[in-house]
């Protein structure tokens, strides 16, 4: 690549909208991509040389860079999916870079770390421990402190002591790699039919080049087995591999499945990684050390230089989406990035989103599909329970029926899962003596009950308080009652029903990661009996002795007046009742609902999903709705109310006029207030071929500028109408 000029544009990693001109000073030699420090506004800042300047300044004028970094420049194809990013969200481009580059310590050189090695000096005093030591050394492999100090169980005095006796001396060396380099052929599998075509199919894709298949396989019928053949592929061709994860809580069993099949962990990527863990990762990712990482969504910004596979497990799971900050949706990006850099892209999931379904169905996508469960064993025998006629008894919420399966299932010695997608105790505490709900001061919310800790908690911005033992309205003493069930008021009166079976709650709020793991891992050995979780529980588990599912509100998803609804009811539903009947025994799931003959209930329950996607598929393309519409949201937000509901009004007179565009608004969102800001919404919506990404670009630069603390957000493709 040859060196720019002596004036270059570089990118900073802020939210600006332009890049800036710099001199490169004399010597100093950049090119495009090339990661620098320069100054901007009295500090240093990161940034990425994007090439020439389009506008020449007075060089006297410019400032120099101030460092380049000594790493390879960030990848061709890694500034174009930034930019495309940028243009398509209506991000800053240099918010979009700075999910790249995101730390100093990651571009400089990786400090030496001490090491000891035996000199074949003996002590003059010999001791067991000391004797440990030198065995250890004996191999003539220099050994870090801590790991001697593991390897032989001794103290670091004894170490220290050997040192001064000179039997072991000190150097400094190059730290081990983070990860080993995976070996695609450490442990393959012995896939059955289906699986050997499902991956026969995905090979199929361009040969080196930009191609994407959609993994579509019911619950439990070895997609995981299909989608690692495939990165097996891509190491053997030298490439690198990206697998992403909705959820950080899938991650330890996920990288223990890895680890098998490849012999040893991947790089990993998320948010439980310490700062030095993810330096030595991103750079180690930069320069090509790590050949595949397994990671949440932001791993879909690091800087691969060689990258042959993205796959997306769960490709259908909200968590991909980004909702502060750049609003990007990890499955679309990740197909935009594979395009750019000639990689393929594995889209899996038991229940796909209805737009990767579409893009199948239009040819645009492979479709590959497990129609069976791996050996051989059968899908869950789903039934309603319809809540108008067998209803719980009054103050519960399990039905009778579910509770005489629970008891049989119990009494074969198999496990049962309750789910509830609602995390605490109760959605809401009031007072019989006044009336008062107990709402959150900053949010247009009520806080939930969170019994086990004693607590009422706003589930949107974490403000919380004691529970109080009085109304803070009245007085009145003992008056405070719970509405509604979470899942520890299932717990509850599971406890009471069911007093012999040993019971876990499961939900986001109850633990660290490391401990969810753990609960996890119990389940899987059987010290568990009954299972009550939300959807942390639906996905990506393997609980062998799990017989019986039991969901308590199927119709909860329902009532959000969301377009989206229906389809994540029937992705949830599903993916919690494949949790049964995994192995050789057979599984049962019970729907509790107060709407049987919905379509979702109804495909459900007959195992029809092919009508699920028809009848969904049918009333979007109604509508107007992705994937045969697109969708743009602004909210409007300001301390105050009628400042944002003004200048939504303002916004959308200023609206110009489109052909085939609608625009709703504006309007108070459902949740009108968050963390002490009033929010006020607007809607576009355009046909699919329509640039409304464009539209909203140039409605802003034309339209008024916001003043004070009002905000305006911008949502492309929207999957929240919150």
């Amino acid at each position: 690549m040859e060196p720019l000029p002596d004036i270059v544009a570089v990118m900073v990693c802020v939210a600006v909208d332009v890049p800036y001109s710099y001199r490169v000073p004399h010597g100093m030699q950049v090119v495009r991509g090339s990661i620098v420090a320069v100054p901007l506004i009295g500090r240093t800042t990161l940034g990425v040389v994007m090439g020439v300047p389009k506008d020449n300044y007075a060089h006297n004028r410019l400032k120099d860079i101030e460092q380049v970094f000594d790493v390879p420049p960030v990848s061709e194809e890694l500034l174009r999916t930034v930019e495309w990013v940028s243009r398509y969200t209506l991000a800053p481009p240099g918010l979009v870079l700075r999910s790249v580059v995101r730390s100093k310590e990651a571009l400089e050189p990786e400090r030496p770390i001490t090491a000891f090695r035996a000199t074949g000096v003996i002590p003059p005093k010999m001791t067991a421990a000391r004797q440990r030591v030198l065995d250890l050394l004996a191999d003539g492999e220099d050994w870090a402190k801590a790991a001697l100090v593991g390897a032989s169980g001794v103290s670091a005095s004894v170490i220290d002591g050997l040192e001064r006796a000179g039997s072991v001396s000190r150097i400094s060396v190059a730290p081990p790699p983070i990860v080993q380099p995976p070996d695609p052929d450490a442990a393959p599998p012995v896939l059955n039919a289906a699986q050997a075509e499902a991956l026969e199919a995905i090979r199929a894709l361009p040969d080196g080049g930009f191609g994407v298949a959609l993994l579509d396989g019911v619950t439990g019928s070895g997609k995981t087995e299909v989608f690692f053949e495939a990165v097996a592929d891509t190491l053997r061709a030298g490439r690198q591999a990206l697998i992403l994860l909705p959820e950080i809580a899938l991650t330890h069993t996920f990288l223990e499945r890895f680890t098998r099949r490849f012999g040893t962990r991947p790089g990993e990527w998320h948010s439980d990684m310490t700062p030095v863990q993810r330096s030595r990762t991103w750079r180690a990712v930069m320069d090509g050390t790590v050949r595949a990482v397994v990671g949440a969504r932001s791993a879909l910004f690091l800087p691969f230089h060689e990258l042959g596979l993205i796959v997306l497990d769960e490709e259908h799971d909200g968590a991909y989406k980004q909702s502060e900050g750049v609003n990007y949706h990890a499955r679309d990006m990740a197909v935009v990035r594979a395009k750019f850099a000639d990689a393929r892209v594995i889209l899996s999931s038991a229940t796909p989103s209805v737009e990767s379904r579409n893009n199948a169905n239009l040819g645009r996508y492979a479709h590959v599909v497990l129609h069976a469960r791996f050996a051989e064993a059968a899908m869950p025998d789903i039934s309603p329970v319809d809540m108008r006629e067998e209803p719980p008894e009054k103050g519960t919420w399990i039905a009778p029926r579910l509770a005489r399966e629970i008891f049989a299932t119990l009494d074969r010695g198999e496990q049962a899962l309750l789910f509830l997608n609602r995390r605490g105790y109760a959605p809401l505490t009031l007072c019989r003596a006044c009336g008062h709900q107990y709402q959150c001061p900053d949010c247009s919310a009520w806080l939930v009950e969170h019994r086990f800790r004693g607590v009422l908690m706003c589930h949107h911005c974490g403000h919380e308080v004691r529970t109080p033992q009085a109304c803070t309205e009245c007085g009145a003493v003992d008056s405070l009652v719970p509405v509604g069930p979470g899942i520890e008021r299932v717990a509850e009166e599971a406890a009471a029903r069911f007093p012999d079976a040993r019971t876990v709650v499961l939900s986001s709020d109850m633990g660290s990661h490391d401990q969810l793991r753990e609960r996890f891992q119990e389940i899987e050995q059987g010290a568990y009996d009954l299972v009550i979780g939300t959807q942390l529980v639906t996905k990506g588990h393997h609980f062998e002795k799990l017989t019986l599912v039991g969901v308590l509100d199927a119709d909860l998803g329902l009532d959000k007046g969301d377009p989206r609804a229906a389809e994540r009811t029937f992705q949830i539903l599903t993916q919690v009742t494949g949790r049964a009947g995994r192995a050789n025994r057979a599984g049962k799931a019970l729907l509790q609902t107060y709407h049987p003959t919905h379509p979702v209930m109804t495909a459900m329950v007959k195992g029809d999903r092919e009508a699920f996607y028809a009848h969904e598929m049918a009333a979007r393309e109604a509508g107007g709705l992705p994937p045969f519409g697109r969708l743009a949201a602004l909210i409007v937000s300001a301390n105050e109310h009628e400042p944002a509901f003004t200048h939504a009004k303002q916004l959308l007179s200023a609206a110009p006029m489109a052909e085939g565009l609608k625009l709703f608004g504006p309007a108070d969102a459902p949740i009108a207030m968050v963390r002490g800001r009033h929010r006020v919404r607007l809607l576009a919506q355009s046909g699919k071929d329509f640039d409304l990404s464009g539209y909203v670009r140039f409605w802003l630069e034309n339209g008024p500028k916001p003043t004070g603390n009002i905000r305006v957000q911008v949502d492309v493709d929207p999957q929240s109408f919150m």
